[in-house]
């Protein structure tokens, strides 16, 4: 293999840039590069840039991976790293989006203004989120909280906890620990309380579908148990067509050559749940999120799309 430097792009956020240093050990530790020949590429998405809106209203999940995904196909950068729940489900042509660090915390977190529970908080409390999913899974353990949108970096969501705009934000654990700010958690949520996103607490590394050389180098650091989890959960997103505002968790588990995936649907105005759990052969992986999207799909006769 030629010494030339490799290039990792990343958001320019504080976590985004620690999901790329953690790629960038882990790519040390498996082959024989030296820390100087891999060069981390801080890159502005417009997901970044407007912090107003909800991703929905411009343009989805993609103006987080856009301008990077671009940067990898014009070869300005060999390696792009993304957390995977805010990749759009529909590929990128010409790139491989299959290569996956061993997944963090994919779990919810809760941090108030007051440092209490959810339970615990006062009626009409407001809770950020830019999530409908979230919104909504909130709503069904306390119908009498208000969830308000809220956007940008982790820093920038406590600030505007702390300035009194929110009583309350909900975040992933992933991003939290990576920060190491669980001082600031108040409640840790199980999944069977809130399913989390497809793919949270993973992160994903994506190439050029004919690069050869960094192909290998990803090879050697991908979690297969992390792939085969990743893989079925946003097989029920692929199967749902769905966007950003499609209010949906999804979480897989292996254990003992078992695969579980269970998921929540919910309808557009959030008035409707809809469930789904089954268990296979782990071989299965590939099938059961197929599987599962395909009968959240009959049962809720479309009531998740506009």
């Amino acid at each position: 293999m030629k010494k030339e430097k490799i290039i990792i792009g990343s958001r320019g956020s504080k976590l985004a840039l620690i999901y790329a240093q953690k790629v960038k050990n882990e790519i040390i530790k498996s082959s024989d590069l030296r820390e100087d020949q891999l060069i981390i590429k801080p890159i502005v998405t417009k997901g970044d840039q407007v912090l107003d809106k909800r991703l929905s209203e411009m343009g989805g999940k993609g103006l987080f991976s856009k301008n990077i995904e671009s940067e990898l196909i014009d070869g300005n950068i060999h390696i792009a790293v993304h957390a995977l729940k805010d990749m759009p489900i529909i590929e990128t042509e010409g790139l491989l989006n299959n290569f996956f660090l061993k997944r963090n915390d994919p779990r919810e977190i809760l941090i108030s203004k007051d440092k209490k529970k959810l339970k615990d908080l006062k009626p009409t409390s407001i809770i950020g989120t830019s999530s409908f999913r979230r919104e909504f899974q909130i709503k069904s353990i306390r119908n009498d909280v208000l969830c308000k949108l809220i956007r940008g970096n982790v820093d920038t969501r406590l600030k505007k906890l702390r300035d009194g705009s929110y009583d309350a934000i909900v975040l992933s654990s992933a991003g939290i620990k990576a920060l190491k700010l669980e001082k600031e958690i108040d409640q840790i949520f199980l999944i069977q309380e809130i399913i989390p996103s497809a793919g949270q607490g993973v992160i994903a590394m994506q190439c050029r579908d004919d690069d050869s050389r960094t192909i290998d180098l990803l090879k050697k650091v991908n979690d297969i148990p992390t792939s085969k989890c990743a893989l079925a959960e946003r097989d029920v997103l692929r199967i749902l067509e769905g966007d950003c505002e499609t209010a949906i968790g999804v979480h897989a588990l292996l254990k003992d050559d078992q695969i579980t995936l269970e998921a929540e649907l919910f309808s557009l105005d959030g008035s409707e749940r809809f469930y789904e759990k089954n268990t296979k052969d782990i071989k299965d992986f590939d099938k059961i999120g197929v599987e599962i999207g395909k009968i959240l799909k009959e049962k809720s006769k479309g009531s998740y799309k506009k």
